[in-house]
């Protein structure tokens, strides 16, 4: 940490970030119109090992020739291209050179701004359809004729400029695929990018490889190279204060800065109380005899719970603990530092979710919603005396993974599932009490143990217990109860933007059930949830 005579350093996203994007990496661009499905787009191009990024549909086009991109994805998004303040992009993008898919919002605007018409459809398209395909050429080359597409659009394109063609229909929509092949522009009006798509990876990997002629150079070890050579130059011979959790973010980000800096790491583990049990312990011992990197550990559970007494909004609790995180690194940094910055293991979809994106300057009109704050980008506070280091900060869960394992992270932490910054605390629906807390902890091993009893843990991407601020009457033998119930929420997901709720066993849950409502005191009753993300959230607060 600085001195006490040194100015606070701000946090500002230039600083935690490595934006700048090597000159010599092969790139697509997807440019967001407040798209829920943006970032899962740029997961399907990943998943070609061809690095892809999201950025403003405002983005300039002096920023777009900067960057030099091998291809252009507009997005969908909720607004209609015929409505007043509907954003769009600069229509110079047509000129660059550069191959540019539309896809659903995106398709429109470009058939829009290059002298076609949209309209409001009279039956919208939503869920599933088949794509009855008239070219299978270039943007179609594999996809299997009458292949299921996800569809959601309620306009239509209704005229295609001069030049473009129809490549795919489907019963309700003429032109479902469109493409102006001279100028490499092409349009879809379904969503490839989305699990239901059949076709839509083989759709992406001919945009990626035959007409943006993309090579697969995103590698694991490609983004493990130059991280380390960008945390070296970003870093110098200056201290780093690591936040360790003991999840896979955090733990692999400890192992990469290891690597880069070695002794000028320092990790600390703050418990606040919100950890699952036995965790702490299980932490420390692994760090320090396994890895033999230094951990200091912190206990700060009463303070971190004080700031909470009486704190109900999931908002103010996110906010007061990430206030309160910090606030204890700052004062162990006393004892232990100067640092000079605080490295977070803060991934991609946490930084979307928590961004109010894409708000037009001239109307003030969003186009992306603010979900929810995360503990690592919620709640800084403006006079942060760290600056960030975040090099995971342009990962998925899934990349992630794969670095740790490249780094030599053991399964147990590699697979883990992910647990949220502010812990139990946000998995406790209203007041946090240290009763609850202990509730919850019993009832949470009893799951982790069953599960992995089961042999399903790698089945799911998160199974968890959730504790309601409630009491319902019960009986034992032949006393009354009058107890909280436990939720259990089990999901399946590939990277946490959207998620299905699993299928789990009945003998499983059998299982939870009975040794929760018998072993853990003061629960008598224990509920399954089946609401997916979309509408709810994988987390109930």
């Amino acid at each position: 940490m600085p001195s006490q005579t040194q100015q606070p350093l701000s946090a500002h996203p230039q600083d935690s970030t490595f934006a700048q994007t090597p000159v010599d990496r092969q790139m697509i661009v997807i440019l967001d119109f407040g798209s829920q499905y943006s970032e899962l787009i740029a997961r399907r191009i990943r998943e070609t090992q061809v690095y892809s990024e999201v950025l403003s549909y405002r983005t300039s086009i002096e920023q777009l020739r900067q960057l030099n991109p091998k291809g252009i994805i507009l997005s969908g998004g909720p607004n209609s291209v015929y409505a007043q303040h509907a954003p769009a992009c600069d229509p110079e993008i047509w000129n660059l050179g550069i191959p540019v898919l539309g896809v659903c919002y995106g398709m429109q605007l470009m058939v829009q701004q290059l002298g076609g018409q949209v309209e409001a459809s009279d039956a919208a398209e939503y869920g599933k359809a088949s794509l009855i395909i008239d070219d299978p050429t270039d943007l179609l080359t594999n996809v299997e004729d009458q292949t299921t597409m996800w569809m959601s659009h309620g306009d239509s394109v209704t005229a295609l400029p001069e030049g473009f063609k129809v490549l795919a229909h489907t019963a309700n929509t003429p032109q479902a695929a469109v493409a102006h092949h001279d100028r490499q522009l092409y349009g879809v009006q379904f969503h490839p990018e989305v699990v239901h798509s059949q076709g839509g990876q083989a759709l992406i990997c001919n945009f990626v490889y035959h007409i943006c002629e993309c090579e697969p150079t995103w590698t694991t070890e490609a983004f493990v190279e130059e991280a380390i050579r960008e945390v070296r130059a970003k870093v110098g011979n200056k201290r780093v204060l690591l936040a360790l959790s003991g999840g896979v973010d955090s733990s692999t980000l400890a192992f990469l800065l290891h690597k880069a800096i070695g002794d000028n790491l320092t990790c600390m583990f703050i418990d606040q109380g919100f950890m699952r049990k036995l965790e702490p312990e299980r932490l420390i011992k692994l760090f320090r005899d396994q890895f033999h990197i230094p951990v200091e550990y912190v206990m700060a559970r009463d303070r971190f719970l004080e700031r909470l007494n009486g704190i109900t909004d999931p908002e103010e609790k996110r906010k007061r603990i990430g206030h309160e995180f910090i606030q204890v690194f700052e004062e162990e940094s006393r004892r232990l530092g100067p640092f000079d910055y605080l490295a977070q293991g803060t991934l991609y979809p946490d930084v979307i979710e928590s961004a109010d994106t894409n708000v037009d300057p001239a109307t003030g009109e969003r186009v992306a919603v603010k979900i929810k704050s995360h503990h690592n980008v919620g709640g800084l506070p403006k006079d942060l005396r760290f600056k960030l280091v975040e090099p995971l900060r342009k990962l998925f869960k899934d990349e992630v993974r794969k670095v740790g394992r490249s780094l030599g992270l053991p399964e147990e932490i590699v697979n883990r599932h992910p647990f949220p910054g502010p812990g139990l605390a946000i998995r406790i629906i209203g007041e946090v009490t240290a009763e609850r807390l202990n509730i919850l902890r019993d009832a949470d091993l009893i799951v982790r143990q069953e599960v992995n009893r089961s042999g399903n843990y790698s089945e799911f991407w998160q199974a968890f217990a959730v504790l309601l601020p409630v009491r319902s009457v019960g009986v034992m033998g032949d006393q009354r109860t009058y107890a909280y119930p436990v939720v259990l929420r089990f999901v399946s997901s590939e990277d946490g933007m959207t998620a299905d709720w699993s299928r789990a066993p009945y003998e499983l849950l059998e299982t939870i059930s009975n040794r929760i409502v018998n072993e853990v005191k003061g629960v008598n009753r224990v509920a399954y949830d089946i609401t997916s993300k979309p509408p709810g959230t994988i987390e109930w607060e």
